[in-house]
């Protein structure tokens, strides 16, 4: 549905995105996560035809961005990370003017207008002049109007930017809701964001891609040991030293809680049974024994660390998160 392939952005001397290569499959939630200045939003302006790329080429539903803006654009949701809403109009006026815009029939635009007025949690402020609304709503007449004409495509950047945590949680359920009818491309710098509401993350650092993979992937394919985590009864310092001799056990550490500890493993071994068994045999008690992976807080430190110790060439040539992969051909 919407495919980015060696895009390149130049000012000048400097270069805002260099070889930028991914994918977006149809009905499919893409976070597009990086640091602030990674070159996320020149991407989504590039996507939405607002401005051209210096390289490269991207298609958004078949329609080439820089030849077919006004494919593009018929095709695609836009929410910037500042809503562009008129304060002085009521949310119903605003949507009227928007749907126009869009050229919807006027039958259409009433049809679509009190679908998207239900469908983002409108119907108790329709009539109320936007001024006078609170962040949380003012975001939500922002995707109303991404919404209003149906696209297939959406391309939110930043949607909880300035929200409190109750309009965070209720505006990842309302994109998550999205998943399947829309493609959705999701730009943000808040890692638990992606982690809540995508099946799928790009991470982009100086302008280049680093990462694409699913989190869970991510975390796997970068994790140099496996982790467990280990609650007991017993106090911690009758246990731990004998935790340490266990074949496959490479490191035993201690934790906030008195009687937990994190375990080290070897890669590919699962040394649930064998820990339990011992836990049980001498009578420590066991409470709790979980598999931990990598929080992608961490994969992204470790990715963007890697970048600035190695350099972009050699972090490619290493290949540690699939690389290879966004050299494929993107399915139909």
């Amino acid at each position: 549905m919407i495919t980015v392939q060696h895009v390149s952005k130049h000012y000048g001397r400097h270069t805002a995105l260099d070889d930028v290569t991914f994918h977006v499959k149809t009905g499919e939630i893409l976070a597009f996560l990086g640091p602030n200045g990674a070159g996320k939003t020149t991407t989504m302006r590039i996507l939405t035809c607002f401005m051209p790329q210096s390289e490269g080429t991207a298609t958004v539903a078949g329609f080439d961005c820089l030849d077919q803006p006004m494919g593009v654009k018929r095709h695609l949701g836009y929410l910037p990370e500042t809503p562009p809403l008129y304060p002085e109009l009521t949310v119903d006026e605003y949507l009227t003017f928007v749907g126009r815009l869009k050229r919807l029939t006027p039958r259409r635009l009433a049809s679509r207008k009190s679908h998207v007025i239900d469908q983002v949690g409108l119907g108790s402020v329709h009539h109320r002049v936007i001024g006078h609304l609170s962040r949380g709503y003012r975001q939500r007449v922002g995707l109303a109007q991404a919404l209003i004409h149906d696209p297939p495509v959406l391309i939110l950047d930043e949607p909880t930017v300035g929200l409190d945590p109750k309009q965070i949680i209720e505006m990842r359920g309302l994109i998550k809701s999205l998943a399947g009818s829309h493609t959705i491309i999701l730009s943000t710098h808040i890692l638990p964001e992606a982690m809540a509401t995508c099946d799928r993350v790009v991470i982009i650092h100086r302008g280049r891609i680093v990462a694409e993979d699913s989190p869970d992937r991510l975390s796997s394919r970068l994790r140099q040991s496996e982790k467990m985590s280990l609650t007991v009864k017993q106090p911690r310092h009758d246990w731990l030293e004998r935790l340490r001799t266990l074949p496959g056990v490479l490191n035993v550490l201690p934790t906030a809680e008195p009687n937990t500890c994190t375990i080290d493993c070897q890669l590919e071994q699962d040394l649930r049974e064998t820990l339990s068994q011992f836990v049980v045999s001498q009578g420590y008690g066991l409470l709790e024994l979980k598999p931990l992976s990598l929080s992608l807080e961490e994969v992204f430190l470790q990715l963007t660390h890697q970048e600035e110790d190695a350099g972009i060439g050699e972090l490619n040539d290493l290949d540690p998160i699939g690389q290879s992969s966004r050299n494929e051909q993107p399915p139909a």
